[in-house]
Parts: structure tokens; C-alpha cells; sequence
């Protein structure tokens, strides 16, 4: 253990010492940023804060159950409020603020599609997760059904959703780093990348934890007194507030009635679908209810966690809005000092400015800390979910089919955490010039296309069946990612395409009915003994999903 902490400490301090070497040479650029002292040293302050809670949570991690769920010993509150620092993500605070900024009323629209889903955890799921699984959603789809077929494709689609939300993270963390060191955009993801993988190697689900707890408290208080901040600006109207936006935007009147998102009804039910059921089928969310003693304990965790996200979501809509007046126009935040070009740090980057705006440098330099807590805390639960499902789903239970010990699984969740952290890497780079609430909108419909029709109906449909099971996750998975690169977006934009194949950005209209179909035709057409039997083993499944007898030893059926 000792050498790991040496390991981690020595790996901190080069990556620190890399990103002070490169800022040096970058900030010689074109349009780069000047260094903000007073946010690198809250920068710094954060990141030796992390570094001891990892020290502390390596030192408590001594098995597999410690290392993904923290030994089950996290309170209802605490894993509410870890859950809610998971889901506040660089999106949240960079692109909900940006896409009000931008476009006015379809920013709240994203605000309350994000929201929407945590009924139907709370409702639907919570329970039984927590009751069915030990420590990943495969636990739950394979119950009943065949273990290796559906562990193996439940920890594909689980990889999948991750390395798409890990796009998200990477971009948010790359521009905001960009933003505080004046340091290259290529070279700051690659120093997030190094710091998620000396967290996450080391410290597990413990240390995610708590860096997830802290990240939420430090985010909930720095996003309200920014809107306070911001309110004081308008004599504490927001009347006043959003007359002012309205005079200063470039939509005028038009920033308070739906936009282009719901000018093409399709694209806009698409988008919808994939966010009201795409948040009950990421795997770091997923994982969060394992980490609680019983199912009571699992409901408070949805309850507290709806509270905290719905008032983070509502500062973040009067940040984007207040941030239009007052960022927008102010030469100092646009690059060459025209008001209404290009914005200094990127699109991403208005709340931000509204922070240096209203609290000067040291306020930003605290939101910025902040929000690169928010990231790590996210890429650390990422990179966790990713990792379980190669170590616990793959490795142990279909390669070593059970037979691997705790110490050769640890070892491979070890392993794969770095390769993720490399795969982070070179997708934020692919990725850089989007929008990351455009990004996490995509994210969130390949999972509600991929893991949420097995998720849901292993838990619920007595019919479901193996066959039913893998093919219609297949389907959901090969649509949701094949019409992704089909899109406007990767086809044209990234791609460099002339014209899209498949017209939408969003494909959850089409990949999630078809999971769902698939799923359900293949499943009452399969008339084999063993769907015989899967179809009667519901009943025991039934029992203990409402009691939560056997819960214990859920990773062994």
C-alpha cells in the first residue's frame, strides 16, 4: 500500500509539474489567457484536498466490495448528495449556462428533460437495484438469465455509454483549464486524463465518494452565491433581470419561446426520450445504489438527490440569463474586444466570465476549483463504472468464470482505469469544438437505447428471455451509436461529410423503440427449455427484489 501512495503522490506531482511546464510555453499563443494566480492556487489547494481523501480511502480499501461500493456503508444522505455530485456535471454548470446564453428558452427545456428522469428512479427502480444488485447493473440483467451472453453485453454497452460521457467531462475540463492556465487545449486534457487515473486507480468508490460529496456542497454554495452575486446586479429583480437579457440578446423577444430545438417536433421528442430515460441507465449513476446498507437507504438517496439537482438547475437557468447582459456586453470576454464575437475560453465558457464579472479573480478562481472538482468527481465515478464492468463483468465472472480472486480482480479494474484514462483522452481531443450539454444529450440517449430497456424489463417483464434480451440490446446499441455517426453532427462536423445520412442529432427516437421491440418480439417468440426456465426463475427474483433477501451474495447467482 505504501508504494501505491508514493505511486499516486509521485504521479500528482507530475502531472502538476507538466501542466506549470506547458502553461509556460503555451501562454505565448494567440489568444491565449493570461495565468490567473488566485485560481491556480485554489487549483492547487483542491487538488493536494483530493489527494489526501485518496491517501485516507486507499487505506480503508481492502476488498473488491470496498473498492466498488465502499463496503455498503454510505447514509442515504451522503450517497444523495454524492449522487447529485455525479449528476452535476460539467454540463450542468458549463452547458445548461451556455445554451440559456446562447438560445435563450431551450436552455430551460434541457434543464427540464434532465430533470425529469429521477421520478422513474426513484418510483421504478431504486428498490429493486439495490435489493437485486451487488456491484453493476449486469448483476441485475443477468439474474435470471445467461450469465456470460448478458454480463458480456451489459459491460459492452455499459463501456460504450462511459466512453460517450467521458467525451463530455474531457471537453468541459480541457476548455476550462484552457481557461485558467492559458494552457493549450490538447495539452490540458491530457493532464485531466493523468489526474482521473492516479484518483481513480487508487482510491475507488470511497474516494469518489467523498470527492463527490465535497464537489457537491463547494458547487450547490458557489452556483448560489454567483446567482445572489448576479441578483445584486439587477437590485435583486429578476424582472429586471430578464428584461435586461431580453434588450441585450440577439433573439430579443424570441429567447423566451421555444427555439430551433423544438422547431423540428421529432428531433425534440427524440432529445426528450433520451434524457427522461437515459439517466436510469448510466452505469456511475447505477453503481451509486450499491453503495448503500439496505433499500431505504436507496430511496432517501433518489429523494435527496432530486432536491439538490432541481435547485442546482434553477440557479443555472438564472446564471445563463444574467450572464447575457452582463457578460454579453463587456468587450473584456470576447475575443479582440468586439462585442458579439467569439467568446474568450470558448462557447462553454459564460458562466465563467459572469463569475470574474461579478466576484472578480478570486471568485473565478474558486468556481473554476470548483468545477474541475465537478469533472473529476464525474470522470473518477466514470471511469469506476467503466472499470467494473471490464474487472467484475468480464474478467471475473465470464473469463474466470468466478474462480478469480479479489487481489486479480483488483489488479484488472487497476488496469482498465488507465486504459479508459487513455481512450478519455484522445476522445476529448476528437471532440473538442462541441457543445458538452450537446455531448452529454447524446450520452444520455445511448444509454436510454442500451441499458435502460434490459434494465427496466429484467426487473419487470416475467417474458424476458435471453435471446429477447441480448439481440434487443444489440440493436439498441449498434442504432443508438450507428445513427450518432450517421448524424449532422459527427457525419458533417466531425467527419467533414457534405450532408448528413440520418437527418437527426438525437437517436433515441428510433434506436430506443427499436431495443424495446426487438427485445419483446424476440423474447415471446423463444420457445427454447432454457427461456422456460428463465421465465419461472422471475418468481424468486420477484421476492427478492421486494425484500431484499440474498442481496448479499447477488454477484454469486
Amino acid at each position: 500500500m505504501k508504494r501505491s501512495i508514493a505511486a499516486l503522490i509521485a504521479g500528482s506531482l507530475l502531472a502538476v509539474s507538466f501542466t506549470v511546464f506547458a502553461a509556460g510555453g503555451a501562454i505565448e499563443g494567440v489568444q491565449k489567457q493570461p495565468l490567473n494566480i488566485s485560481a491556480i492556487a485554489m487549483f492547487m489547494v483542491f487538488v493536494l484536498a483530493t489527494l489526501g481523501i485518496t491517501k485516507w480511502a486507499a487505506g480503508k480499501t481492502k476488498s473488491t466490495a470496498d473498492f466498488y461500493t465502499a463496503g455498503g456503508g454510505i447514509t442515504g444522505f451522503q450517497n444523495g448528495l454524492a449522487i447529485a455530485g455525479d449528476y452535476m456535471s460539467a454540463a450542468t454548470l458549463l452547458g445548461i449556462t451556455s445554451m440559456v446564453y446562447f438560445k435563450g428558452y431551450d436552455g430551460f427545456i434541457y434543464a427540464v428533460c434532465f430533470f425529469v428522469g429521477w421520478p422513474i428512479i426513484m418510483f421504478l427502480m431504486a428498490e429493486r437495484l439495490r435489493n437485486l444488485g451487488k456491484f453493476t447493473f449486469a448483476d441485475i440483467a443477468s439474474y435470471r438469465l445467461d450469465q456470460n451472453r448478458i454480463r458480456t453485453f451489459a459491460a459492452i454497452g455499459s463501456l460504450t455509454v462511459v466512453c460517450f460521457y467521458l467525451i463530455v467531462q474531457m471537453v468541459g475540463a480541457g476548455q476550462l483549464i484552457q481557461l485558467l492556465f492559458g494552457l493549450e487545449y490538447n495539452y490540458a486534457v491530457v493532464v485531466v486524463g493523468i489526474l482521473m487515473m492516479v484518483y481513480v486507480t487508487f482510491g475507488g468508490m470511497t474516494a469518489t465518494t467523498w470527492v463527490q460529496i465535497i464537489k457537491a456542497c463547494l458547487l450547490l454554495g458557489g452556483g448560489i452565491t454567483l446567482m445572489l452575486l448576479t441578483l445584486a446586479q439587477f437590485n435583486w429583480s429578476l424582472d429586471n433581470l430578464f428584461t435586461k437579457a431580453i434588450e441585450t440578446s440577439k433573439l430579443g423577444e424570441k429567447m423566451m419561446v421555444p427555439g430551433s430545438l423544438m422547431a423540428d417536433p421529432i428531433s425534440a421528442f427524440s432529445l426528450s426520450l433520451g434524457l427522461l430515460f437515459g439517466t436510469a441507465g448510466l452505469p456511475h449513476i447505477m453503481m451509486r445504489f450499491f453503495t448503500v446498507p439496505n433499500a431505504k437507504e436507496a430511496r432517501k438517496s433518489v429523494f435527496y438527490a432530486t432536491g439538490f439537482i432541481g435547485l442546482f438547475f434553477m440557479v443555472t437557468i438564472i446564471l445563463g440569463a444574467g450572464a447575457i447582459y452582463i457578460v454579453g456586453t463587456n468587450p473584456a470576454f470576447f475575443e479582440g474586444g468586439q462585442v458579439g464575437g467569439k467568446i474568450l475560453g470558448g462557447g462553454n465558457m459564460p458562466v465563467m466570465h459572469l463569475a470574474k464579472a461579478v466576484g472578480g479573480d478570486i471568485f473565478l478562481g474558486f468556481l473554476s476549483a470548483v468545477a474541475f472538482a465537478t469533472i473529476l468527481a464525474v470522470v473518477s465515478g466514470l471511469a469506476l463504472a467503466g472499470a467494473s464492468a471490464i474487472s467484475h463483468d468480464l474478467y471475473a465472472r465470464v473469463i474466470k468464470k468466478g474462480t478469480a480472486t479479489s487481489a486479480q480482480e483488483m489488479k484488472v479494474t487497476r488496469f482498465a482505469s488507465v486504459g479508459l484514462g487513455i481512450t478519455a483522452i484522445l476522445l476529448g481531443i476528437a471532440f473538442k469544438d462541441q457543445n458538452v450539454l450537446f455531448l452529454v444529450a447524446l450520452a444520455f440517449g445511448v444509454a436510454s437505447s442500451v441499458n435502460f430497456p434490459i434494465l427496466i424489463l429484467s426487473m419487470y417483464w416475467k417474458g424476458l428471455t435471453t435471446r429477447g434480451a441480448l439481440w434487443g440490446g444489440i440493436a439498441g446499441l449498434v442504432s443508438s451509436v450507428g445513427l450518432v455517426v450517421l448524424s449532422p453532427t459527427v457525419w458533417v462536423k466531425i467527419l467533414g461529410n457534405k450532408a448528413a445520412i440520418f437527418p437527426y442529432d438525437h437517436p433515441a427516437i428510433v434506436s430506443m423503440t427499436l431495443a424495446f421491440f426487438v427485445t419483446w418480439l424476440l423474447s415471446v417468440t423463444d420457445k427454447s427449455a432454457r427461456a422456460a426456465k428463465e421465465i419461472e426463475a422471475y418468481e424468486e427474483q420477484y421476492i427478492r427484489a421486494q425484500t431484499g433477501l440474498g442481496a448479499s451474495g447477488a454477484h454469486a447467482h
